[in-house]
């Protein structure tokens, strides 16, 4: 064959052979991939499906035996949740820590540091300000006292105004600090007086009657309760509203915005009202008698008692006192802490407890809150912190005054 004649016959035997088309060939190989994906992905999920229903089926039916257990439920306590010691009147109780062991408690760190004692050199109110009070207390200055006042900085300033003692002694009420933490209220014969830290200025405003032992302010700083034995004002502090007010026995029962009074089944959470109070619920405590003022932080007011009777507490030579933080909402449970007597380490044979162990009447006060959740409150020279939602009782500081008002500086 002549190689000339090669080219013609391989066109002429190639010439029926269809050409193809790449594209296409392409499309179809990718669809054919897709489908044995989607194959497989069919073919696991079924898999799946069947062992979570096996798997589940075994479990229900013989749990104990793979050593399997439902989940507990998630617990809803803050951490360093103490456990009730039970329940009064339907309310959960704690019993505070014995006499003597507050130096071991765990400390709320505040100005005050860990002991209140009469500062030796305090700067003049007037050179130094104070915008923000911790706390006040009174230091005898012949017949009559000065105020002291600690501030959020833990600097004590002096202010420059004598007050006349009152029929139960010093003019320091423990509500004398207002909310906003700028003015202290003193109760005097026939007046109050009104202390602006800021600013130093002094304002006496006259009362119609002259027994007055308690003040506590309402909640916008411009206004207090003045109270007696007999008698209850409402007072603005630039002294042209003077209202007479509702009055009750008990001086230190005039608070706002509630208060808590009564004994044994008359016991009452009271709102204030312009004119007084009105009862927003009762409950059903052991009171005895009322000790100190009423502090509200929210729908919690809290107030110290002392019981009739407690069988829930044992007690010998006093009366348990309890603090007493009652709720005024549903929603939100009170709670009760006592404040009983200290057993002694070995129980002496014959004779009455020791003295340290018996709580004296007038030994324990509500003083305010630290924060919404914190009760701050006097068990003779100790102030103690408790929190409602743990229940844990933690050492403010040691208290080397006599008295002690707090203000909100205190938890800076």
């Amino acid at each position: 064959m002549r190689r000339e004649d090669v080219g013609p016959l391989l066109e002429q035997a190639i010439g029926g052979v269809p050409e193809p088309d790449l594209a296409d060939a392409a499309w179809a190989g990718g669809l054919s991939i897709r489908r044995k994906r989607r194959r497989s992905q069919v073919i696991v999920a079924v898999i799946v499906v069947l062992v979570m229903a096996v798997a589940g089926a075994l479990v229900a039916a013989n749990g104990s035996s793979f050593g399997l257990k439902p989940p507990d439920d998630v617990p809803t306590h803050p951490p360093g949740y103490v456990p009730p010691a039970g329940q009064i009147a339907g309310m959960d109780f704690w019993v505070a820590p014995q006499a003597g062991s507050e130096a071991w408690l765990n400390r709320v760190i505040t100005p005050m540091g860990g002991e209140l004692e009469y500062p030796d050199n305090p700067s003049p109110l007037a050179e130094r300000p104070v915008d923000e009070i911790a706390a006040v207390v009174l230091s005898r200055n012949g017949d009559t006292f000065r105020p002291l006042l600690l501030a959020s900085t833990a600097s004590w300033s002096e202010a420059d105004v004598d007050l006349a003692p009152i029929a139960t002694g010093a003019p320091l009420s423990t509500g004398a600090v207002a909310p906003s933490g700028r003015l202290v209220a003193f109760p005097q014969r026939g007046a109050v007086v009104v202390l602006d830290s800021t600013r130093a200025t002094v304002r006496r405003i006259p009362l119609p009657n002259q027994d007055i032992r308690s003040v506590s302010w309402l909640g916008d700083s411009e206004r207090l309760l003045a109270s007696g034995p007999r008698s209850t004002y409402r007072v603005s502090t630039n002294g042209q509203e003077i209202v007479t007010v509702q009055a009750s026995v008990d001086p230190d029962a005039g608070t706002a915005p509630y208060r808590l009074d009564g004994v044994t089944t008359q016991v009452g959470l009271m709102r204030y009202m312009r004119r007084g109070w009105a009862v927003d619920s009762t409950v059903q405590l052991p009171v005895q008698s009322w000790a100190g003022q009423t502090f509200t932080s929210g729908n919690v007011a809290a107030r110290v008692f002392v019981a009739a009777e407690l069988p829930q507490v044992r007690t010998v030579a006093s009366r348990p006192q309890v603090v007493a933080a009652i709720s005024a909402v549903d929603s939100q449970p009170s709670r009760l802490m006592v404040l009983g007597e200290t057993p002694p380490a070995t129980p002496p044979p014959t004779g009455p407890p020791t003295p340290d162990a018996v709580r004296e009447r007038d030994c324990c006060a509500v003083l305010g809150w630290y924060d919404s959740e914190t009760v701050l409150f006097r068990v003779t020279n100790w102030m103690l912190a408790w929190n409602l939602e743990t229940g844990q009782v933690r050492r403010v500081a040691e208290l080397k005054v006599s008295a002690v008002a707090v203000g909100p500086g205190l938890h800076s």
